[in-house]
């Protein structure tokens, strides 16, 4: 039997040890299968984000599943889940139920706001608008739908605005009596709704903006005081609190109202950690994934220096750095 040269034999030892390291975030070679977990709101940016990462790396499998961010959180934490990315609709579902013990580190990179989505068979439709909206809904004809807030954050981001607008609109018990209404029309994830209100179950939903837009439907743009969408109102949306369920049985957290930030993280045991930050990396660029979220009414945000961000992968890093 031959003896294998020794420049050979040097060669594939370091061809092996390259396929094994797993590789970085700049791979191009990167392949495999990329398990996304994200924001149901996220679902229509979401598959055309993953088409167009497909075409810059054809050998990357984009496996996308939707679901409340805090239901993607426990199909981590509690069902463990295989999973690469967590995209989440408020950053704090990563920070509350996930950090430190399966992630470190999180990056914004959307925001949004609240509305109430409709269509042309919504009852009242005609004579609903942005002075009236919470008159009509309180009318027993009337039936609207809302998320879950232990399973989404546009659950509590609901309760939030019938908070804000009690103060708003200066009209006393108005948030327990919208919160108190049609309850038996509440769904895990905001997007569960839109067959309700396709169906004609019910008249109106609350809802994020960006998702009323991406499918055609007709929206109250409600006043920045309510809608959790500018940064300088965050002093005002802090007067709004929820108490949501936390990481264990029996937990409480307690929810106070700010402006929207959508965040992504990569898993600490994350199958495939290269494509997951080519993927995020994708998403933070302006001309790719930045573009496609504005196109689907979601705003980016400009890098603002957190604690968090000393545990971010080098290339994530120099990402938000430029931003």
């Amino acid at each position: 039997m031959k003896s294998i040269p020794c420049k050979v034999f040097i060669v594939l030892i370091l061809l092996l040890m390259q396929s094994c390291s797993g590789g970085s975030g700049t791979d191009e070679n990167a392949g495999g299968k990329l398990i996304i977990f994200h924001a149901g709101s996220l679902s229509v940016p979401f598959n055309e984000l993953a088409e167009a990462f497909n075409k810059e790396h054809p050998g990357i499998e984009v496996v996308l599943e939707g679901a409340g961010s805090r239901e993607c959180a426990r199909k981590i934490t509690e069902l463990k889940k295989p999973c690469d990315i967590i995209a989440s609709s408020d950053y704090r579902v990563i920070t509350d139920l996930l950090i430190p013990e399966f992630t470190e580190w999180y990056v914004g990179f959307a925001t949004n706001e609240m509305c109430i989505a409709y269509t042309a068979d919504s009852r009242a439709s005609d004579r609903i608008d942005g002075k009236n909206w919470y008159k009509v809904l309180l009318e027993d004809s009337i039936a609207y739908g809302r998320a879950n807030p232990d399973l989404d954050p546009c659950g509590y981001r609901t309760l939030m605005t019938f908070q804000l607008s009690e103060r708003y609109y200066n009209v006393p018990d108005l948030a327990s009596g919208l919160a108190n209404k049609d309850n038996e029309h509440i769904r895990p994830k905001e997007v569960d709704l839109l067959a309700l209100l396709e169906a004609r179950a019910i008249d109106y939903i609350f809802i994020y903006r960006s998702v009323a837009v991406q499918h055609d439907l007709k929206y109250l743009v409600l006043p920045d005081e309510i809608n959790l969408k500018s940064p300088d109102l965050a002093g005002y949306y802090a007067e709004a609190a929820v108490s949501v369920s936390g990481k264990s049985p029996g937990e409480n957290i307690v929810q106070k109202g700010e402006p929207m930030m959508y965040a992504v993280s990569i898993i600490k045991n994350a199958p495939n950690r290269p494509a997951a930050e080519l993927f995020i990396e994708f998403l933070l660029t302006e001309t790719k994934g930045k573009m496609i979220m504005e196109k689907n009414g979601q705003p980016g945000l400009s890098f603002t220096e957190q604690k968090y961000h000393l545990y971010l992968p080098d290339g994530i890093m120099e990402m938000v750095e430029r931003q």
